[in-house]
């Protein structure tokens, strides 16, 4: 067994760090993108554009011969992890703020959790990591509870259903990683995903786009793509190869301060003493959630989340895959 999956090693602390940013942006990016472009033009624009930034990489490393041989769960992936969750947030964040849809998606390890208890896995209820996952939702509970943040009306009540189903989905996705695209190469993976979603959703965005785009809602949208698709799914399979699938999403546990003070300071949202209370919390239950209370990870100890889905050796860093020499077939 990998000693990477016995805790957050200092590379995995550091791709945390990148996701939570990164992912963090993505909520402001799309309430700027989607003043002028619609939802499913925002999905077709990040897909495709992120696509074709790392088509030459894959092409070098030969990735996609590779991701092709596995089409349906790439495709399965593609669905759970972009087609639905991008689709839902850029609807949604037509009738909420960015910061509290970001606080919203903060629920993806809880459900993680649950995934992994409904595959049998019990030892996911180990008290400190459980114990920091319910400390960390009601963290994100307190800030949720501040005044101001929600809007009003049946539309609005809508929107959050549409955040937490996603939150759902950004649960499962990962598992889909690890338990049937583990020796895939993830260059491949990544890219004929976003291929696959964003040629689907072009007739959608072909027949809903009405409005002359803004230069605001363009750049918004060229950032989303470069930024917080292309480079960031790079980024995630890398955590989730380095951590496991149920401790991959805790970055959504920070997200929410990225989004909310960048909801704050850009978009004038409101930022209330719940926020204030609530990040500390949240920042807490996350740390205990991911490393079980212990400052480093045991050299030899097995994982205690995710069980069999992480026996084979931590993969090689997916930049690594761009290099000509790279094992794609690994």
């Amino acid at each position: 067994m990998s000693a990477h999956h016995a805790g957050f090693t200092r590379r995995g602390w550091i791709l945390f760090a990148i996701m939570a940013f990164v992912w963090g942006i993505t909520y402001l990016f799309i309430k700027e993108a989607v003043h002028s472009f619609s939802p499913p033009a925002v999905v077709a624009g990040r897909t495709l554009l992120g696509g074709l930034i790392l088509l030459p990489f894959a092409l070098r490393a030969g990735a996609l011969a590779a991701a092709w041989k596995h089409w349906p769960w790439v495709l399965a992936f593609g669905l759970v992890e972009m087609a639905g969750p991008f689709l839902l947030l850029s609807h949604a964040e037509t009738q909420l703020p960015s910061g509290l849809t970001g606080l919203l998606v903060s629920t993806v390890p809880l459900f993680a959790v649950i995934i992994a208890l409904l595959r049998g896995d019990r030892s996911a209820l180990a008290p400190v990591r459980l114990g920091g996952l319910l400390l960390g939702f009601a963290g994100v509970a307190v800030v949720v509870a501040g005044p101001g943040l929600f809007p009003h009306g049946p539309s609005s009540a809508f929107a959050i259903g549409e955040v937490l189903l996603t939150a759902v989905l950004y649960a499962i996705a990962p598992f889909i990683i690890a338990l049937k695209l583990k020796d895939v190469p993830s260059l491949g993976t990544i890219t004929l995903a976003l291929f696959a979603i964003g040629i689907g959703y072009l007739p959608a965005a072909l027949l809903t786009q009405h409005d002359v785009p803004t230069i605001r809602s363009t750049v918004s949208l060229l950032l989303l793509g470069i930024v917080c698709t292309a480079l960031a799914f790079v980024a995630f399979f890398a955590l989730i190869r380095e951590v496991g699938p149920v401790r991959a999403p805790l970055f959504t546990y920070v997200n929410p301060i990225v989004a909310v003070v960048l909801g704050a300071i850009v978009l004038a949202e409101p930022l209330t003493p719940g926020l204030l209370i609530g990040f500390p919390i949240v920042l807490i239950g996350c740390w205990f959630a991911a490393t079980g209370g212990r400052l480093r990870p045991r050299a030899s100890a097995p994982d205690l989340t995710t069980g069999p889905i992480t026996t084979a050796e931590t993969a090689e860093a997916i930049v690594s895959e761009t290099r000509p020499d790279s094992d794609d077939r690994r």
